[in-house]
């Protein structure tokens, strides 16, 4: 999946009209679906804004950080939902406990090969979470997106989109002995993101165009203006 998405062949856009694109998704395991996805990103970005100002940074990336689900349109490839969405978890090491709806991965042949199944794995302590193959989903596409276009976007931000759906290890702290010192340092970053991502949103509507002028500007700051997706 990586090699095929990596290519960024699918199309090329802009940061705001990939925004306006996923007006046109719905994905099922998101409990914030009564309005469209734009405000979803919006409404994370703001309230993000209003208790971080001086981090601008943060701000776009509660505004982009749920873009890779572009993944479920058919100009994508049309993935499966389970192929795009929902927790994301280690692969070539033991499958944590943690890891929702674990049971289910005792079919997985990984679960019974000895290579794979051990605490470590195929890696070793302190080796890195950027060394680590995790299951595929909409975090890691935006990850490469935003890496192959050259962001200026700090590596707290890179972590945030790549590790979000990680929740078993800034919810339940799985896995902490395969990070290394910039992993511990960004970790902080996302455990206070993953406060405003799910079920945050509010009563309050978002009215796009009044803050589309900020949110233009920061992509403007941190991406050029066409990406390759």
């Amino acid at each position: 999946m990586r090699e095929e998405y990596g290519k960024m062949n699918k199309v090329e856009m802009s940061i705001w009209e990939c925004c306006e694109l996923l007006n046109e998704v719905v994905d099922d395991s998101d409990p914030d679906l009564d309005e469209p996805q734009i405000e979803h990103l919006l409404q994370t970005a703001e309230a993000i804004r209003k208790d971080y100002p001086n981090e601008d940074w943060l701000h776009l990336t509660g505004l982009i950080h749920d873009l890779g689900k572009v993944l479920l349109l058919p100009s994508f490839g049309g993935l499966p939902q389970w192929a795009v969405v929902g927790d994301t978890f280690p692969l070539g090491c033991a499958f944590d406990e943690s890891i929702v709806l674990h049971e289910q991965l005792k079919g997985n042949p990984d679960n019974n090969n000895p290579t794979y199944n051990t605490k470590y794995g195929v890696y070793s302590e302190g080796c890195g979470l950027n060394n680590v193959v995790m299951s595929w989903g909409h975090d890691d596409y935006m990850y490469l997106v935003a890496k192959a276009n050259k962001t200026t976007l700090p590596s707290a931000a890179l972590f945030i989109i790549r590790y979000h759906s990680f929740y078993p290890l800034h919810k339940s702290g799985a896995y902490t002995h395969l990070m290394n010192e910039e992993d511990h340092e960004n970790l902080k970053w996302l455990q206070i993101f993953s406060k405003y991502d799910l079920y945050s949103k509010s009563n309050v509507r978002i009215d796009v165009e009044k803050v589309k002028p900020y949110y233009m500007s920061l992509i403007e700051k941190y991406f050029p203006a066409k990406l390759k997706w």
